[in-house]
């Protein structure tokens, strides 16, 4: 079953790639390269030309990462060409070991941290399916990471003592979505015009569209029946509701990203 789009009522071909996805088509943020400084566009157009090698990750668990992100940040619907690169820049922080300069208490390093849950996530994966993470079908997939969004792990316990499942899941969510949302192609798909300096914005009033966006076109898709991505709720911040101690501590790092 494909997603239904609304208004039309159609469903959406399985095949049908964009290379501009999102209710902005046509926005093009690197068109506007021109109007930013030196320093700002070479910054930008990085992301888009220099894609790093991987280092970090292992040939064991660079399919599986790649397989979670593609979960939490889908890109199903775009064009191969058009795909935002969440793994190498991920891989590069953690080679560099580029973190926040703190941690929980009871998390280890970053780069432990993904070790140990990629392993527990395989490991679960052949406990209830008894086959790796990436063989799985994306739906057994969506579930298994919905375990680790509720924090409700079926497996791997004794990994999941050692390494508290719902920072490990705001981890990967943290770095995918930073990755995602740096990228000039996301910049279009949310209808961002790019850097404001040193041309600025200037229509601050009502939330109008600069002269060189576009006007939002907004469509809007139901899931099919048997996907886990329909389902959403609030989920308790380690913040708002804090740990007994020394979970709740930082410890200081140093190397902030």
């Amino acid at each position: 079953m494909s997603p239904i789009t609304r208004p039309t009522d159609r469903p959406l071909k399985k095949e049908q790639k964009h290379s501009q996805p999102g209710y902005y088509p046509g926005f093009d943020t690197l068109s506007q390269q021109a109007f930013w400084d030196e320093t700002t566009r070479k910054k930008v157009l990085d992301r888009v030309t220099n894609i790093p090698d991987i280092y970090f990750f292992t040939s064991e668990e660079l399919p599986v990462i790649r397989a979670i992100f593609d979960h939490i940040l889908p890109q199903s619907d775009r064009a191969a060409d058009k795909k935002i690169p969440i793994v190498p820049f991920v891989d590069q922080r953690l080679h560099e070991n580029r973190i926040d300069g703190y941690r929980y208490a009871s998390m280890p390093s970053d780069q432990e941290a993904y070790r140990l849950g990629i392993a527990a996530i395989e490991e679960m994966s052949h406990t209830l399916h008894s086959c790796g993470f990436a063989d799985l079908v994306p739906l057994e997939q969506d579930r298994l990471l919905e375990s680790l969004h509720e924090g409700k792990p079926q497996a791997a316990l004794e990994i999941w003592k050692r390494l508290p499942v719902h920072r490990f899941w705001m981890l990967l969510v943290q770095d995918a979505v930073e990755v995602y949302y740096a990228h000039p192609y996301a910049w279009d798909e949310i209808g961002f015009g790019g850097p404001a300096y040193p041309r600025a914005y200037t229509r601050l009033e009502r939330g109008e569209p600069e002269p060189w966006e576009v006007e939002e076109q907004r469509n809007e898709w139901d899931s099919p029946a048997s996907a886990v991505s329909h389902k959403y709720g609030a989920q308790k911040s380690p913040i708002e509701h804090p740990e007994p101690e020394p979970d709740q501590e930082l410890q200081e790092e140093e190397g902030g990203r």
